[in-house]
Formats: C-alpha cells, sequence, structure tokens
C-alpha cells in the first residue's frame, strides 16, 4: 500500500510532527550507512559513451523527469545521439529492453520510461550496467541517467542536481535536513552535494526568482535556473484535477497559476495506480461539479486506455533560463571526456 508523502517532510520546523520524527530519527540513521556504504564500496563501471546523471537529494518531487527531457532536447540539437536509461520504477520487465510507445505499458516499463521516450530512445533496466551497455550497443552517443545520483554502478561524466526551488510559505526543498523515512533526503545534503558537478533549481512558472539562501545552499558548485512552464493551456471549463506524484500539491498550484478554472483536486502516492473505485469517486466529484478531469503527463499514462479519452494530460516542459550557458557547461563536459 503506498501512502501520500508527508507535508511536514519539506517544512524546515521541526515542531510539525515531533513525534514522528523522533520515532523515525533510527530508520533514517540505517538508511544513510546503507547509503555510504554501498556508494563507497562500488567500483563505477565505463559504459564507452559519456554518462549524465541526473538525479536529486530526496525521494521525490524535484522534477528530474522534465529535466532529463531537456537535457535530451539540447543534445540532439547538438547531433549527438543521446539515449535516456532508466531503472523502470514501477514496471514489471527486468530489462534491458528498449521502451517502445506502441507496445510497452507503464504497467511493464514505468511512468517516466514512456514520457522519455516520446523523446528520445528509452531504455529500462534494473541493472544500469546491462542497460547501459545495450543502449551503447544500439548506437547511443550518450546517455542520460534518470534518478541515479545514489546509485554508483556507471562511471558519470556528469553529475546534475534537480532541486525543486519552491520555498513560499514554510516549504524548503529538504525540510529539516533529515534522511528517510525521518524526511524527505536520501542521503544528507554534504555527501549528496559533494559528488555533484552542478545544480539545477527547477523553479514552478509563477515564482519570480529563486530563494538567494537556497542558491547558496550549493556553495561552489555551479547552479542554473529552469523553469516548469505549461507546454500546453489547461482545458477550458470547469475541472477536477488529481496526481500520483510526489508532491501532488504542486499540481494543483500550477493549474490555478496557468488559470485552469479548478474545482477540486485530488491526490494519490507517488506512482499510484488507480483503481476502478478509485475512478468512481473522480467521476463522482466530476459530476459533482459539472466539470472535466485533468491529471498530469506523468499520471496519464499509467491510465488504463479505457480512461484515457474521459481524462486530459497537462503537459509541463523545463526549460533553462540560461539555456546558452547551460549547454555550453554540457558540450564542455562531453568534450572534456572524447
Amino acid at each position: 500500500m503506498k501512502l501520500n508523502t508527508p507535508r511536514w517532510w519539506y517544512s524546515r520546523d521541526r515542531r510539525h510532527a515531533p513525534v514522528a520524527r523522533m520515532l523515525l530519527k533510527p530508520a533514517s540513521w540505517i538508511w544513510s550507512g546503507v547509503t555510504a556504504r554501498r556508494i563507497a564500496r562500488a567500483t563505477p563501471v565505463d559504459p564507452g559513451a559519456p554518462v549524465i546523471s541526473i538525479g536529486n537529494l530526496t525521494v521525490g518531487g524535484s522534477g528530474k523527469t522534465p529535466i532529463a527531457r531537456e537535457v535530451l532536447r539540447l543534445l540532439h540539437a547538438q547531433g549527438i545521439k543521446a539515449a535516456a536509461l532508466s531503472r523502470g520504477y514501477g514496471g514489471s520487465l527486468e530489462g534491458p529492453v528498449q521502451v517502445d510507445l506502441a507496445v510497452h505499458t507503464a504497467a511493464e516499463v514505468g511512468d517516466e520510461p514512456l514520457m522519455l521516450a516520446a523523446d528520445a530512445p528509452a531504455w529500462i533496466a534494473s541493472d544500469r550496467v546491462a542497460g547501459a551497455r545495450a543502449a551503447v550497443a544500439a548506437g547511443a552517443e550518450a546517455l542520460v541517467l534518470d534518478d541515479a545520483h545514489q546509485n554508483p554502478a556507471l562511471q558519470k561524466t556528469l553529475s546534475l542536481i534537480v532541486v525543486d526551488g519552491e520555498t513560499r510559505g514554510d516549504e524548503w526543498p529538504f525540510g529539516d535536513s533529515s534522511v528517510f523515512p525521518s524526511g524527505p533526503m536520501r542521503e544528507p545534503l554534504k555527501a549528496g552535494l559533494a559528488r555533484a558537478d552542478a545544480v539545477i533549481i527547477l523553479l514552478p512558472a509563477d515564482l519570480p526568482e529563486a530563494d538567494p539562501e537556497l542558491v547558496e545552499t550549493f556553495g561552489d558548485l555551479p547552479v542554473f535556473i529552469a523553469r516548469l512552464e505549461p507546454a500546453a493551456a489547461p482545458p477550458a471549463g470547469p475541472q477536477v484535477g488529481f496526481a500520483g506524484i510526489a508532491k501532488p500539491w504542486k499540481v494543483e498550484r500550477s493549474l490555478i497559476a496557468a488559470g485552469c478554472d479548478l474545482k477540486d483536486f485530488v491526490p494519490f502516492p507517488d506512482h499510484a495506480e488507480l483503481s476502478e473505485r478509485d475512478f468512481a469517486f473522480l467521476n463522482e466529484r466530476a459530476a459533482l461539479f459539472d466539470a472535466g478531469l485533468v491529471t498530469t503527463e506523468k499520471d496519464w499514462v499509467r491510465l488504463p486506455p479505457v480512461w484515457r479519452d474521459r481524462i486530459v494530460a497537462w503537459p509541463v516542459v523545463a526549460r533553462l533560463e540560461q539555456e546558452a550557458a547551460f549547454a555550453d557547461f554540457l558540450l564542455g563536459r562531453l568534450n572534456r571526456q572524447s
């Protein structure tokens, strides 16, 4: 059973859920220790092509996949045959297998690989080394790893950390810096940043600028700013929205900021596979408000085909404010290896 992400994870104020934080601390120490040992003991493998890792320091909700799609777009614009490589979280196939949009479903390869495959060749493999070698053998000149900062299997040419730039109100991307499960961190902040080459702060479309305090957190690391922008207007008329991502409240905010006449919003756990009971509930909410149903691309690709014609997918894209500077940085790292 999947649970919704606790909102208190993303608050720096430790007065939120103090008992839960305290009780979960021992599990956090174990998690941190296991992660650190796994990384320290690994011998990364060179797959025969540059490897660009798109990762984060928290358990989800930073926007890795939109950034991975943008990096793939920039590489292809330079004539580089780049392929995406993912673990295929939530899918039943172990791989290595190249994702085929006409054949595979989210239940087989995961939702994020289906999104990546819309823009570039995308591979899934529970064994990242085997997946990387298969992609290179198939002609990939560079690999873009989705969600691999804590996976040390492959030798990385460039490690990018994606950070959610939402800092309004009581929200902070790292919460009180506690490691899972007493907080959102996959590993301590200092340890994760030590292996990073640059940071991309992903801002909501309606946030004027990145919080200076957040930028200062990353010290001497290069910091690039990107924005999550609508690729299309929200559907017209009253809507009931829903999302099963790590931070579903971000989707609600974004729909409202984009001018959607949002009557209600239903959050689900990350990567949730909706049941017929869930669909019935959503239908009831839509009927109550005489509204349509709208969700994210990531949620839409998990829907059964019978539901896709009844629900609108609202696409968003990540765009870098300093696109030319970032492209130069990216290509400079690739050229340094070649």
